[in-house]
């Protein structure tokens, strides 16, 4: 069973995700505000957070930001307010791995909630990426750079083992989309911060990468160390 914290200072919001995800065979713990939120990860250690951004006090994307700095790998669903385009990249340049933007689908909510749990999970069986220095492990889904473990999110992880298990080949960021988040539809510009993210962490020079390129006027293309 899946332990799931929301965190929203709407009770009414909470409530009916709470309902929805129990429905689902989660476990949900609720919190009102910022620090109560921090204080119940720290406590609990939950599988999963969906988290309001727009808070009073210590709003959602500081919250991401300290959840971030402890503990990256756990998986963070965004709630943002609709037409609020600049908050919700914010958030996923603070390393959030999804977002559904109210007023939402409970439903959809459940669903993304879902495919983030089960990109999660571990690999079935141990299958060990290499790219030169750089190595991921989708069995423990932990990624190392020249023997140095790399903090990534949930989403940052799939994209660098999807990218090394299908190097030389141009992704179109619609195709990344499908294929990484499992979305047929949404805001292209997720895969856009998921990169930026990505290149900090796996390039000596983000700005002249040498593994995660841009294919113009296609997406990007991931190639190999000596490719």
């Amino acid at each position: 069973m899946a332990r799931v914290l929301v965190v929203d200072d709407d009770p009414t919001v909470s409530d009916v995700v709470r309902r929805y995800l129990e429905q689902d065979g989660c476990e949900v713990r609720l919190a009102g505000d910022g620090h109560a939120a921090l204080a119940a990860v720290a406590a609990e250690r939950p599988d999963l957070v969906v988290l309001d951004l727009m808070m009073p006090g210590l709003d959602g994307l500081e919250v991401c930001r300290r959840l971030r700095a402890r503990m990256p790998e756990l998986p963070v669903v965004m709630l943002t307010a609709l037409g609020e385009e600049d908050d919700r990249v914010a958030g996923l340049e603070l390393g959030a791995d999804d977002y559904v933007t109210k007023p939402f689908s409970p439903r959809e909510l459940v669903l993304r909630i879902r495919s983030v749990l089960r990109r999660s999970a571990p690999a079935a069986g141990p299958v060990l990426l290499r790219d030169g220095d750089l190595v991921a492990d989708t069995a423990r889904r932990v990624a190392q750079l020249a023997g140095e473990p790399l903090a990534l999110t949930v989403r940052e992880f799939d994209l660098l083992a999807f990218l090394i298990a299908h190097p030389g080949r141009a992704w179109s960021r619609a195709e990344l989309l499908a294929e990484v988040w499992g979305w047929q539809f949404g805001d292209q510009s997720t895969v856009t911060v998921h990169v930026r993210r990505l290149r900090e962490k796996i390039e000596a020079d983000p700005a002249r990468p040498r593994r995660l390129l841009t294919a113009w006027g296609v997406g990007y293309r991931y190639e190999l160390a000596g490719s």
